[in-house]
């Protein structure tokens, strides 16, 4: 695929917001540090391209782990 910047730019614009949701749907999914009510630790939890909450591990290093073996590509959040 070999598009100019403003063909990039117009298909762009031509995308809805449920279009941009899929994008990357099941290449990528983030993780990102919460501290959940009640506690005083934080755990990690992990979220598909589309923003919707997979699941909470404890550790940075088990939800990394996660992401691989599902052949997924982790991308964290501050």
């Amino acid at each position: 695929m070999n598009e100019k910047p403003e063909d990039v730019r117009h298909i762009l614009k031509s995308l809805s917001r449920q279009d941009f949701l899929k994008i990357g749907l099941h290449q990528i999914a983030y993780i990102k540090p919460v501290e959940p009510e009640g506690t005083d630790h934080e755990v990690y939890s992990i979220h598909a391209a589309d923003g919707s909450e997979i699941v909470r591990m404890d550790t940075m290093d088990m939800a990394v782990a996660a992401l691989r073996h599902n052949d997924l590509h982790p991308v964290t959040l501050h």
